[in-house]
């Protein structure tokens, strides 16, 4: 179980995206706030180094935010 525990996985859970110049993002400073093309009942996507896993729902519990995994790839898949 030792060996298990040293092992680091890489998550990125992805919510939604935007398109914008380079231009207008050098221009953003701290604070600056980006336009997504998802909803807040949208489900978001959940990478483990890199490959898609899961996706799920963004969960907000007092001032943290985290997700919770609504259906697996393997589901996905079918």
């Amino acid at each position: 179980m030792e060996a298990v525990n040293r092992v680091s996985v890489d998550i990125t859970v992805v919510v939604g995206s935007s398109h914008m110049p380079v231009r207008q993002l050098l221009k953003m400073g701290r604070g600056a706030v980006i336009d997504l093309d998802a909803g807040h009942e949208d489900e978001c996507w959940i990478y483990a180094n890199g490959e898609l896993f899961a996706r799920g729902e963004i969960m907000i519990v007092g001032d943290k935010i985290g997700v919770s995994i609504t259906r697996m790839m393997s589901e996905l898949q079918v």
